[in-house]
């Protein structure tokens, strides 16, 4: 028998839940009574049961004849076996449990979040985090996607306290000076998509769209910071029912701000849940990457309310399905929304993260076997997200917008209410596009990585090939795997670019070029999940017209040379000369990636060296930020957040004085005015003066952390903290991050910020060691998996060895491969270092003489 999955024997229809927490003892009490259909004769019914009390049973059948059931918890398994006298025929029947729990501190299943009022006093709210496999924490149930039933839901609670739950409410009373709040039925939905919160609340006014009331919540005093995101809310809950020819399948929808919150966001249906920063913010301090944050969740969060919620994955092996597609949308619905944010362009960098970790041998397919619940956690990656979802657009683009959407209406109204495979999405778009769509895509979906694709002249053509990416060196078999690669081309003859498509299935292709050609580009619109490789020629071509690619091209170009580097197939100094042909570049996007490429050289460099880096740094990045002149009023929010980023960068990795001057000046008039100066500067001046700050800054810092007004201020000075280079400061970032000062949901970030840095990499590695036990006890699992992604800055062999056995003595299982990938990615970057490390020592020498 599986451990992890419940027979199919006995099927629950409906459950009728009732909950009393109480947030000042921090448990709850609980009955719930489910309605279940035996489908054969059985002994004993299985449901999931996890750190549940569970103290009563009864059965009851059609006639009113009702049994006890003995109950045995397995806590190893999360399961609760009921056992009756004699065997249950067939039938319907309905269980009644009592039970009772604590209402815990790991923020998952039914958890308590604390938080300080405008006095400074603590308060307590109670909330639900259930995905993936955490519902079976709060009432004993059928804690499996497949498993759908209605819920009605009951809570009993200070009559000082609000409750929200996924519906509306259907009756409020006193009783027994409790109050008692009774909400409505449900849609047939999963166990993970039911929510609840309690506590003193306060809502937005609500907006209608349609028929639909969706409201903000927050807690006393933050509804100041609602407009924006219940604006966007509204915008894309209508888009969503035009694109998916679908009314929204609730009676209501409420955004959430939750103080404490492991995740992002929730799209529990009707009722959403959000971490503040992805939900609350005050657009005239806001950065445009901040702006950008709660626009991509709230649109993401809403897009699930069809594709999750009203139709949802069988198994957690096909919770791509879920994930790809509410990125995919977000990114149709913002983009919709603020067209000039350019969010297909700007998801370059999402794209870009894929293809890092798809590069990897330890990858996985973005379908995979998930068994265990700790798998079930690994799977929410940029994998499942960001390689779905630029899948998802790579086909769309291929088939068409209306041919895909029209495949996607198909799907959702065939299978509402319902829960599905894979198969069933292709089924629909091969109807609606008449294309055998399974044979394009199952490659991308059951197989992991992606191709190179390579491109050279001969004889008048233009050969292109395919084969497996990889970092590392590949085996035999991975090289021979092949895809349905999409792709567009682009060819520039006699001053005039043509376009073209071709679907590459084989691994090599010939195409006529025209004669005279002048230059060719491979993934016109860089919308093609592959990379692409050119002969020296057809490279040299396409950079001297690099003023004639649109930002995206120009971002793959250097992203495809930065992975090449990382892979061995080009030399560092040759992809640090083509880095010097974009000091005019102006966009935000492919700076993303020259700025990363260099602060992972920072990591690999002797400290003897980084003051010659610094010099490049002032040299290529000062020269862009020159170029790009003083800030406007003309400038659009792109430029805006690009000059920001190109002051950090010159301000910490440059070490510029006059930057860090300026930063001072910056800091200062934002003191006297909170909108005086453009937040993206003035965020930017945060890191530089953290980056230059003694212990008069850090405790200056600490306070504003401690007092900020939004939940953006209160991230931007807590990740300043991380950035100071003192010893002694460092070791006081280190101590908060365990002495309850910084949130269990930020702690594991900000120590995976400390990993990165080189000045605090030492001494937060060996903090993490000395007190992992703490951690391990104290983080949220999703949080852990954060803190060991900063493992990837330690980037030498010494470090490299000591993790390893550090990770072997501890036994840390992170679920399914994600560890794997965290160490592969560190033995690339000490590999590098390895490799180019005399070459680039000798390049800046060369560099800084000049």
């Amino acid at each position: 028998m599986d451990p992890y999955r419940l027979p199919r024997t006995v099927v629950p229809s409906r459950y009728d839940l009732r909950l009393e927490p109480d947030l000042l003892t921090a448990r709850f009490t609980g009955q719930v009574t489910i309605a279940v259909d035996v489908r054969e004769g059985v002994s004993e019914i299985v449901l999931n049961a996890a750190e549940l009390d569970v103290q009563g049973a009864t059965l009851s059948d059609a006639n009113g004849k009702s049994r006890s059931a003995s109950i045995g918890l397995e806590p190893e398994t999360e399961r609760c076996r009921l056992r009756v006298p004699e065997p249950l025929t067939p039938g319907v029947y309905r269980l009644h449990l009592v039970f009772q729990g604590i209402l815990n501190d790991k923020l998952r299943g039914f958890y308590r979040s604390t938080y300080k009022d405008a006095g400074g006093a603590p308060r307590f709210l109670a909330a639900t985090q259930f995905e993936a496999t955490d519902a079976r924490r709060a009432f004993p149930c059928w804690d499996e996607p497949a498993f759908k039933a209605v819920f009605n839901t009951t809570l009993v609670i200070d009559p000082a306290f609000v409750a929200v739950s996924n519906t509306g409410i259907a009756s409020e009373h006193v009783r027994d000076g409790k109050k008692v709040v009774s909400f409505a039925d449900t849609i047939p939905m999963s166990t993970y998509l039911l929510a609840f919160v309690v506590g003193d609340l306060e809502a937005t006014e609500p907006v209608l769209v349609g028929g639909t009331p969706l409201k903000v919540w927050c807690v006393p005093g933050k509804k100041c910071l609602t407009r924006f995101a219940q604006e966007i809310g509204a915008f894309s809950l209508k888009l969503y029912e035009d694109y998916y020819g679908q009314p929204y399948p609730g009676d209501k929808l409420d955004l959430i701000s939750i103080p404490d919150f492991a995740a992002g966001a929730m799209e529990n249906l009707g009722a959403i849940t959000f971490r503040e920063t992805a939900l609350l913010v005050d657009e005239a301090t806001a950065t445009h990457s901040e702006l950008e944050r709660v626009a991509d969740v709230v649109a993401h969060e809403n897009a699930h309310m069809w594709f999750g919620d009203l139709v949802t994955m069988a198994w957690w092996n096909g919770l791509w399905l879920n994930e790809a597609f509410a990125t995919f949308l977000e990114m149709v619905a913002v983009d919709a929304w603020k067209p000039e944010w350019q969010r297909w362009t700007t998801f370059g960098v999402s794209r870009a993260a894929a293809l890092l970790v798809d590069g990897l041998q330890s990858t996985r397919p973005i379908e995979f076997p998930v068994a265990a619940p700790k798998d079930a956690d690994a799977m929410f990656d940029v994998l499942t997200y960001e390689k779905g979802a630029s899948i998802l657009r790579m086909l769309e683009q291929y088939l068409g917008a209306d041919v895909f959407r029209n495949g996607v209406r198909e799907y959702l109204r065939k299978h509402a209410y319902g829960n599905t495979e894979t198969g069933d999405l292709w089924i629909a778009l091969a109807a609606a596009s008449g294309q055998q769509i399974p044979q394009i895509m199952d490659g991308w979906i059951f197989r992991p990585g992606y191709p190179l694709i390579t491109a050279k002249t001969e004889g008048g053509q233009l050969v292109l090939s395919q084969q497996r990416f990889s970092y590392l060196k590949d085996n035999e078999t991975a090289s021979a795997q092949l895809w349905h690669v999409p792709i567009q081309i682009r060819v520039r003859s006699g001053g005039v670019w043509r376009s073209q498509r071709l679907l590459l299935a084989d691994g090599e292709t010939h195409l006529p070029l025209p004669a005279g050609f002048e230059s060719v580009l491979i993934n016109e619109q860089g919308h093609g999940f592959y990379r692409v490789s050119y002969a020296q020629e057809l490279l040299d071509r396409l950079i001297g017209q690099l003023d004639q690619l649109a930002a995206i091209e120009r971002f793959n170009l250097v992203n495809d040379a930065w992975a090449a580097v990382l892979a061995g197939l080009l030399p560092l100094t040759a992809y640090l000369d083509l880095t010097t042909r974009f000091r005019t570049e102006r966009d935000k996007n492919v700076w993303a990636i020259l700025i990363g490429s260099f602060y992972t050289l920072n990591r690999i460099l002797e400290p003897a060296d980084r003051p010659w880096l610094a010099q490049f740094i002032r040299a290529s990045v000062g020269a862009a930020l020159r170029e790009l002149g003083p800030a406007s009023a003309k400038d659009d929010e792109l430029i805006r957040q690009l000059r920001g980023d190109l002051m950090r960068t010159v301000g910490t990795l440059g070490d510029d004085r006059a930057m860090q001057e300026q930063s001072r000046d910056y800091f200062q008039k934002s003191l006297n005015s909170s909108t005086a100066l453009d937040a993206n500067l003035v965020a930017a001046a945060i890191s530089v003066l953290a980056f230059i700050g003694d212990a008069n800054r850090y405790d200056d810092f600490l306070q504003r952390f401690r007092s900020a007004k939004t939940p953006q201020e209160e991230q931007r000075f807590l990740y300043a903290l991380a950035g100071f280079r003192l010893p002694e400061l460092i070791a006081q970032t280190l101590a908060r991050t365990l002495n309850g000062e910084i949130r269990t949901q930020d702690a594991p970030f900000v120590l995976r910020a400390l990993l990165m840095g080189v000045s605090s990499r030492e001494a937060a590695w060996g903090f993490i060691k000395a007190n992992w036990e703490q951690m391990s006890r104290s983080y949220p699992e999703n949080g852990k998996r954060r803190l060991f992604e900063g493992v990837t800055g330690l980037a030498s062999a010494a470090w490299e060895k000591d993790i390893h056995a550090f990770l072997a003595e501890k036994k840390i299982d992170l679920g399914g491969k994600t560890l794997q990938q965290y160490l592969e990615q560190l033995r690339i970057v000490v590999s590098l270092r390895e490799r180019e490390g005399a070459a680039l020592h000798a390049y800046l020498a060369r560099f800084a003489q000049a």
